[in-house]
């Protein structure tokens, strides 16, 4: 009943969704040169053989899913990558893998699926996380399109909402071959909203790359600061970066020489938070005015794009933000997977089994207030023993994470052997 009355409502409602884009393209959200993937218009051929589409509705879960394409262009199958936002099509620009196709997704409703589903005749689907569509979910069942969920996340909040509309989530869950989950939290969400077969094998984002960094700037930042303590607090929130002043002038007492790194995670933030620190007495470096850490510098604020990679390999301890004002926290496991010992905040909400299983390797220290930070953090700094036993524990854990591709390798192989056999040649 419910996905009747929405298919109806996204069928007659196509001059209101043509101003609502076109809205959107003018305020820079859309993208021009190929609006019309957005309606179902592709800009490239279908490859020939078999071809798996991978849809991933933004960065966060293009980028857990490149290593997954990778593996399936290695297979020598095809791969159509769609996305529905510009910044997610500008990041995998660069990243996918040779021979893989990216498209935009089409607005989900039904004549642009259908025109969508008619030229890219995909094998098999493969949909990530939670970003559901009534319309292309049930257009791709009606084809009889093969459908696994992978890294399928059902956050406390939308299940909640979506137990008022149980008719339409089940329409949709019910669709789905498999099912695998992020979590065994997200698992069991997932069946009792109608999944079928629904396993928990691990996070994709554990088989993500370590974040790419320039070599040469990273010699250069070592011999900045050789000889001194530092640490780095890295994709920091608003009122996270004067808790941070606090805990270095607390350790400055203990460490004279002490730096610390802030890695803001919104650069344009960097000449407000510089101002603030420098009100409190503090001698500031800022790395987007091509500033380089002293002999007397206390903080060196990185307000750059695209340098996470060379600081997480640059520092031995690494505090994630958006952990303490500000909550839900960043990827605890992008400093773990180059080695860092890693401390964060309460607030994780978005981590909560990654940074349990941390904490529980070794890996990783949760501190709850400054004070704790400072404590923490001195412990660590004054004994180097205990800080690389932290720090191998904390890459050993991520290696062993990292494994997690295999798993979903083999849970998929037999959707990927039938679309090979379906264009095998007698």
């Amino acid at each position: 009943m419910i996905y009747d009355l929405y298919r109806r409502i996204t069928d007659l409602g196509g001059p209101l969704i043509s101003l609502y884009l076109d809205n959107r393209r003018h305020r820079g959200k859309e993208d021009p040169a190929r609006f019309g993937e957005r309606l179902g218009q592709p800009s490239q051929p279908r490859p020939p053989g078999p071809l798996v589409w991978v849809h991933a509705a933004s960065v966060g879960e293009s980028l857990s899913v490149l290593p997954l394409v990778g593996r399936l262009r290695r297979r020598g199958l095809g791969v159509l990558l769609t996305t529905g936002t510009v910044t997610s099509a500008r990041m995998v620009a660069d990243r996918l893998p040779e021979g893989a196709i990216h498209q935009y997704q089409p607005v989900d409703r039904t004549a642009y699926v259908s025109a969508f589903l008619d030229h890219w005749q995909p094998d098999l689907m493969l949909w990530t996380e939670s970003d559901f569509w009534p319309n292309m979910l049930s257009e791709a069942k009606r084809r009889a399109i093969p459908m696994v969920l992978v890294q399928g996340r059902i956050s406390p909040r939308s299940y909640a909402r979506w137990r008022y509309l149980p008719d339409l989530i089940g329409k949709m869950l019910g669709g789905f071959d498999l099912c695998l989950a992020q979590t065994e939290a997200d698992a069991g969400r997932l069946r009792d909203l109608g999944g079928g077969d629904v396993r928990c094998l691990g996070n994709l984002k554990y088989a993500v790359p370590p974040l790419p960094g320039d070599e040469a700037e990273l010699e250069r930042l070592r011999a900045a600061v050789a000889g001194r303590a530092f640490w780095l607090a890295a994709s920091t929130h608003p009122g996270e970066e004067a808790i941070i002043a606090s805990v270095h002038r607390h350790l400055a007492e203990r460490f004279p020489s002490l730096l610390t790194l802030i890695v803001p995670r919104h650069p344009g933030r960097g000449p407000d938070i510089a101002r603030k620190l420098i009100a409190l007495g503090l001698s500031v470096a800022m790395r987007s005015a091509g500033e380089t850490p002293r002999a007397g510098t206390a903080i060196h604020i990185a307000d750059t794009m695209g340098e996470l990679g060379v600081f997480y390999r640059l520092s031995d301890i690494v505090f994630m933000g958006k952990s303490l004002t500000v909550g839900g926290g960043q990827n605890p496991f992008e400093p773990a997977r180059l080695g860092c010992a890693v401390l964060f905040g309460p607030r994780m909400e978005n981590f909560p089994d990654m940074t349990a299983h941390m904490v529980a390797a070794g890996a990783a220290i949760e501190v709850k207030d400054a004070d704790d930070m400072a404590k923490t953090l001195g412990a660590l700094l004054a004994d180097p023993e205990r800080l690389n036993r932290m720090k191998a524990a904390a890459a050993a854990w991520a290696e062993t994470e990292a494994e997690v591709l295999d798993v979903v390798e083999t849970a998929l192989a037999p959707f990927l052997r039938a679309a090979e056999r379906r264009h095998a040649r007698p």
